[in-house]
Formats: C-alpha cells, sequence, structure tokens
C-alpha cells in the first residue's frame, strides 16, 4: 500500500516541469505550504488531470495541476469521513470497485512526489514489535508520478456548497527489490504513458496499469528516521538514512 508520502515541489513547479495549467487558485504562483515530507490521508495533494476547456468536449485538452483531499470520496457516498479513507486502489480490481469504476473510467490523474514511505514490523532486543520505516525513490532525486483516480463528491444536504474533489493512488503487487519491503506497492507511471493515462476521451487503459520495470529498477531503498511514524512531524531530517542504533517507536 501506500500510506505516506514525501511532496517537495509547489504547483508552480509542477506546472513548468509538466507543461500544466496551476488550478490550485494561488495568484502568486505558489502554494504557500511548503515542501511536506510526511504527507497524510486525508490532506489535500497536489494531482495532474487533463481536461478540455471549459470542460467543452470539442475544446483543447490541457494538463491542469490540482489540489485534491487524499482518500477519494465516491460520488454516491451520503457524507465524508464516514468510514476509512480510500487511499488506495487495487489495480487488478479497480475496474469492478463500485467506489472506482466510474472514476477509472472518466476521471484518471497522476499524483507526484518524491517517494514513498513502507513500514517493517521486526523484533527488538525487549522482544516487542517495532515499526522500522523505509524510503522509497529514485536514486537520481527525479520526481515520479503515481497512476491515480479521482472523484467530485456533491454534498446531498448542500446543493449550493461546491465539489470536493479527492482522489486515491492506485497499488500493484511488489515486484523486484520493493518486494523486500512490502507486498503492495505503489504504480508508478513512467512519462511516455502520462498521456494515454490523462486522455479525458478514453475510457481507461488496462494496459497501462502494469508495473515498469524501468522505474522500479531506478528505485532505491534506505531506512529512515522512526521520527516519521508521527505525522507530527514534517521536515527533511525524515528521509536521512538511519542505521538502527537508535530507539525505535514500538507498535501499538
Amino acid at each position: 500500500m501506500c500510506g505516506r508520502y514525501v511532496s517537495t515541489a509547489d504547483p508552480a513547479t509542477l506546472a513548468v516541469e509538466l507543461d500544466a495549467l496551476d488550478e490550485t487558485g494561488d495568484d502568486s504562483g505558489r502554494d504557500g505550504r511548503g515542501p511536506d515530507y510526511n504527507v497524510a490521508p486525508t490532506t489535500e495533494v497536489l494531482t495532474v488531470v487533463a481536461r478540455h476547456d471549459g470542460e467543452d468536449p470539442d475544446g483543447p485538452v490541457r494538463r491542469r495541476i490540482r489540489r485534491m483531499r487524499w482518500g477519494l470520496v465516491p460520488h454516491f457516498a451520503e457524507e465524508v469521513g464516514g468510514s476509512a479513507p480510500l487511499i488506495n486502489a487495487r489495480s487488478e480490481s479497480v475496474a469492478t470497485k463500485p467506489s472506482f469504476a466510474r472514476s477509472l473510467r472518466y476521471k484518471r490523474c497522476l499524483v507526484p512526489m518524491d517517494g514513498w514511505y513502507e513500514w517493517q514490523v521486526e523484533p527488538a532486543p525487549d522482544g516487542k514489535p517495532r515499526k522500522v520505516p523505509y524510503f522509497m525513490a529514485p536514486a537520481d532525486g527525479s520526481r515520479i508520478c503515481m497512476a491515480g483516480v479521482w472523484a467530485e463528491w456533491r454534498d446531498p444536504r448542500n446543493p449550493k456548497a461546491p465539489p470536493l474533489s479527492s482522489t486515491t493512488i492506485l497499488t500493484a503487487q511488489s515486484v523486484e527489490q520493493l518486494g523486500n519491503v512490502h507486498e503492495r506497492m505503489p504504480l508508478i507511471l513512467p512519462p511516455e504513458r502520462w498521456d494515454a493515462w490523462l486522455d479525458p476521451d478514453s475510457l481507461g487503459h488496462p494496459d497501462l496499469i502494469v508495473p515498469s520495470v524501468e522505474a522500479i529498477a531506478a528505485i532505491e531503498i534506505r531506512r529512515v528516521s522512526a521520527k516519521v511514524n508521527s505525522i507530527r512531524n514534517n521536515g527533511p531530517e525524515l528521509l536521512q538514512p538511519d542505521d538502527g542504533a537508535g530507539d525505535q517507536m514500538v507498535l501499538l
């Protein structure tokens, strides 16, 4: 799964990198929130979509940077937060699950990030299980984009309220070196798949939601500080390599 990740780019930077329009609503070109080294579920995250101008089917298609809640809220949900947030969708079943099927057909996105965290439960000298975090990211420091789907939800109790946009990250069975850390991994989409994945005029691409061997081979894994276990901690020090000599947080 993917339950925590790092995102250090601001919308203006992403807009330039991805030749996209910044639709996050910040006129200054910066969102003012700064880098996030411990992105957690239910927070607003940066996403990339491709939509026709003015939603006119005959208008030009442009990439757009938008903020969305991480944790998809299906269009049919009665309320937000009624259950555990849908932060991940299994690529093997995303096309058939009611919460995701419509989004896969009509609303696909990219979720850009620097890398993501996973945890292993390992024994400690005192015999108690401990959560040991690992950070996975390209060895060259480049940014990666995960396959995602999104939805718009309208509050049935308040029809005049603006819609809530939310997203989930697709996952796949871990392969290669990533299988040594966790059985699931977020689905990295290499740049050559972006246009086809985002295309608002297509109805989904099952052939695209398979792991990219090249993208996975570029991922480096390192053990990092247990400080990342708490979402109260957020800073570049979370990415420093940790040899495990210090105390690790006890698994509750």
